[in-house]
């Protein structure tokens, strides 16, 4: 028995109900709903804290950046200043809201640099011709052989110290993670039924990257990605320790941790205060990853 004229194959992603609708506009609606632990709760409380600082911390701050409030160095907590004063007797608040800017701010940036550019890199190596793959394999096994902070160090002494090659540095050093991470997700799920009956379909090869691969691969890319500022985070406040991050009058967490040195000692809150800081950071965003990554990340809700 011969089918009939309009029937016709469904793509390997299409759903089949019941009835015998398929397709997208048969599909109910869906929402994503964020699926988190009570830890990964409080990770994404933290981040977005940070986030919130980021964006509206010179705006809450009680005094200017490089206001000299108090005739006290590296005074204690008290009503005036929460968080103390610094070595030159300004707000420790102030200059932390102030920082976050810095701290939060470039490491985004640059995370968001190196996961774009490595995840891109990654999927053009995985869909590519052998030759390409491996001279972009070899390349960066190369670069990652490199430290990370031998590798700012060398090009901080070449060019010097800015808020752009601070920036472009920080990706740099953390490219070539994002992109073997990226190639090897790409090259296992090219192997998958899906994409071969896409190829047999004769669809493009970019086709498939962007439609069939790069969405199967978000949730493990956006985790890395995570990882990834983190590892920028501390990457910049060490640089930041040793005098070759961002420079005065403007300051980071881990300048604000270098300038203020001298009064770990007596337990000043100038010191412990930035040193908290990044630890929150850092294991906020460690939380809200591991909880990611453990529950899924996000799940199919009910119908809208």
């Amino acid at each position: 028995m011969s089918r009939s004229a309009n029937t016709s194959v469904p793509h390997p992603g299409t759903q089949i109900y019941e009835d015998g609708a398929s397709g997208s506009a048969a599909r109910p609606r869906r929402r994503r709903v964020l699926r988190l632990s009570g830890l990964g709760k409080i990770g994404f409380a933290l981040v977005c804290f940070w986030l919130f600082i980021a964006v509206f911390g010179p705006l809450l701050a009680p005094y200017k950046e490089g206001a000299l409030t108090s005739p006290f160095t590296l005074a204690s907590y008290s009503m005036a200043h929460p968080f103390g004063t610094d070595y030159l007797g300004r707000d420790m608040l102030s200059r932390i809201l102030y920082g976050t800017r810095y701290t939060v701010g470039l490491a985004l940036a640059a995370a968001v640099l190196a996961s774009g550019v490595g995840t891109c890199l990654g999927l053009l190596a995985a869909i590519s011709s052998r030759w390409v793959d491996e001279v972009m394999s070899r390349f960066f096994d190369a670069l990652i052989s490199i430290p990370s902070k031998v590798l700012a160090l060398v090009v901080i002494a070449a060019f010097g110290s800015s808020i752009p090659v601070l920036t472009l540095v920080a990706a740099v050093a953390y490219t070539p993670g994002a992109f073997r991470i990226s190639r090897s997700l790409a090259i296992n799920l090219m192997t998958l039924e899906y994409v071969q009956v896409a190829r047999a379909r004769g669809e493009r090869m970019w086709y498939i990257a962007r439609v069939e691969v790069l969405p199967n691969m978000i949730h493990p890319v956006m985790a890395d990605f995570g990882l990834r500022f983190v590892f920028i985070v501390l990457l910049l406040s060490g640089l930041s320790f040793l005098g070759l991050g961002v420079q005065p009058p403007n300051a980071d967490w881990g300048s604000l941790v270098r300038e203020n040195i001298g009064g770990l000692s007596q337990g000043a809150p100038a010191v412990l205060m930035p040193s908290i800081a990044i630890a929150t950071l850092t294991v906020g965003m460690n939380l809200l990853i591991d909880s990611l990554r453990r529950h899924g990340g996000f799940a199919q809700g009910g119908q809208q």
